[in-house]
């Protein structure tokens, strides 16, 4: 009898067993999160504070790659460094491409209109690298969520009502915020300006036709002429802030925000409130 007991319980644990998923960024938790509900245990990878860029994973989240169905690729920096091995940690582990059907944006597009030719040269130039922030734009939310509403349903098929439901509930929740933003910016102009320090939201300004003018330019920060620039154009356009990232140091927005007499606002796309972290941007850039 009780091996009987047991054999059942073993079938159990497998039949309800939870897809063990790891994600890179915290957005990412947040949207497999909402569709793979507690049916999916995510592990995150870049840590809250650190930078997709530079961060390596820690011995403990090595040991959660290795135990993972499923690995949620989104195209970071950091994944650049680490993807491969996470792949030969875990040779069963299927990693699932977030950016399959969202066309990436170029980082030569962050050139300001009337920067000097120079630089215009060097992003011409540049390594045809692209701006991996895909999930500041909702339009690209949906696809990412479809990428991963497909990849859960053909890892746990048994579960595909659940999924569908939780997808189905989470576009809903996509468009409202698209709602929501398109009415705060209804009394702004296109080609509205909003100065960034990190260039981290061209998706976001080229779904509702902003412009983001960044300040550092291919990672670096600018030259006290290129400096005098940007004041001058921040005045020229009305900037009424300037934002940074938790990540980065915000010292030089600080000095232009003081010249120009203007807020610096703290706000870092890797925010697990992807919602409310948009909505919040578009009431800042219309000055509500």
């Amino acid at each position: 009898m009780k091996k009987i007991l047991l054999i059942i319980s073993i079938l159990n644990t497998f039949i309800f067993a939870n897809i063990n998923a790891v994600v890179s960024i915290l957005p990412e938790k947040t949207f497999v999160k909402a569709i793979g509900g507690d049916k999916v245990n995510i592990s995150l990878m870049v840590l809250p504070g650190n930078s997709p860029h530079t961060y390596e994973p820690k011995p403990s989240q090595m040991k959660d790659v290795a135990k993972a169905t499923l690995y949620f690729a989104i195209g970071v920096e950091f994944e650049n460094v680490w993807l491969n091995k996470f792949k030969n940690l875990n040779q069963n582990m299927q990693v699932i491409d977030l950016t399959s059907g969202i066309k990436k944006l170029s980082m030569a597009s962050y050139d300001h209109e009337s920067h000097d030719k120079h630089h215009k040269n060097e992003d011409a130039h540049e390594n045809e690298s692209t701006d991996p922030h895909i999930w500041t734009s909702p339009d690209n939310v949906k696809i990412i969520a479809e990428n991963i509403y497909k990849a859960l349903t053909e890892a746990d098929p048994s579960n595909e009502s659940y999924y569908k439901q939780n997808y189905e509930t989470f576009l809903t929740h996509i468009e409202e915020t698209d709602s929501k933003i398109k009415n705060i910016l209804s009394s702004k102009p296109k080609g509205t300006k909003f100065m960034v320090f990190h260039p981290s939201w061209a998706y976001f300004a080229q779904t509702y036709g902003l412009k983001q003018l960044p300040v550092e330019i291919e990672g670096k920060s600018p030259k006290p002429k290129e400096l005098i620039h940007l004041i001058n154009e921040a005045k020229e356009e009305k900037i009424s802030a300037i934002f940074t990232q938790p990540e980065f140091s915000d010292s030089i927005a600080k000095i232009m925000a003081n010249e120009l007499n203007i807020k610096v606002i703290k706000v870092s796309p890797l925010s697990p409130n992807w919602s409310e972290n948009l909505i919040n941007i578009t009431n800042a850039i219309a000055g509500k």
